[in-house]
């Protein structure tokens, strides 16, 4: 096990700190546990645990069976695009970034430039993997992936049947306005538009 020792003493208390790889120890022990509900999209297990302080609970755990994907659209201009939709579980309307499921077997990026024609009709020359983000760590291991696509052509779009979906380009700085100013408040999305401006936008 990696590690590292420190030690030192402050008003009369003597303290040792530890410093270990995150990976090395897992403060969870697993009892037992039970797939409890299934469907295409996701699973949930409950688990019987020894929590970090050593008390007996339960853990429930969310499996996506799909990645999230994002794609951050950017023209020439620095005009983006979003996608607005209602979202079911919030039971209200939402902003976002073009992004979709992607199967785990299926390269990331092939599944972006799908969800992208899909909900946009966009297609991009130039894509750059800018992302990697947990959506909900303390109960899903949903993993989101964003890209940067550039170097736009034009179409119709294609959504599924499932989506009601409306479109609207805006410069990237309304959209990065938007995020502080609460309007976006979807994950992928606020990290996307955070980390672009950032990386791209920050003079």
């Amino acid at each position: 096990m990696s590690k590292s020792l420190l030690s030192f003493q402050n008003e009369g208390f003597f303290f040792n700190i530890v410093w270990m790889k995150e990976q090395d120890i897992n403060p969870w022990q697993t009892l037992s546990s039970k797939k409890i509900y299934d469907n295409p999209w996701i699973s949930l297990t409950e688990h019987q645990v020894i929590n970090p302080g050593g008390g007996n609970g339960i853990y429930g755990e969310v499996h996506f069976k799909n990645l999230a994907i994002g794609i951050m659209v950017v023209d020439d201009s620095n005009n983006t695009w979003l996608v607005g939709q209602y979202r079911f579980p919030l039971k209200s309307y939402s902003w976002e970034i073009p992004e979709g499921g992607g199967q785990e077997n299926i390269d990331p990026l092939i599944s972006a430039k799908r969800e992208l024609l899909e909900e946009t009709g966009i297609e991009a020359e130039s894509w750059t993997e800018i992302q990697r983000i947990h959506l909900s760590n303390s109960v899903s291991d949903e993993l989101g992936i964003i890209f940067l696509a550039q170097n736009l052509n034009f179409g119709e779009s294609k959504p599924e049947e499932s989506e009601e979906l409306a479109l609207k380009k805006i410069p990237f700085m309304q959209a990065y306005e938007m995020v502080l100013n609460g309007e976006i408040t979807d994950s992928l999305s606020v990290a996307a538009i955070l980390k672009l401006k950032i990386t791209h936008f920050s003079s």
